[in-house]
């Protein structure tokens, strides 16, 4: 697992599963910068796209440190 992806305190993870955790980390991450740059408005983002990315991301936090 890269060393940026730091488990937080508590997480019992091997490295091969938080590997692999890590590249979900990592594309909802990356969807989240797209849909902020590609969508002018608030309008043009569906609702429920934003909030799937969101609550991922929230998800994420719980594991890792960022």
């Amino acid at each position: 697992m890269d060393e940026t992806w730091k488990l937080r305190s508590g997480i019992d993870m091997s490295p091969e599963a938080a590997a692999e955790v890590a590249k979900i980390a990592c594309a909802l991450k990356s969807l989240s910068a797209y849909t902020s740059l590609v969508c002018e408005s608030d309008e043009d983002a569906p609702s429920d796209l934003q909030s799937i990315v969101d609550e991922g991301l929230e998800a994420m936090q719980k594991i890792f440190v960022w």
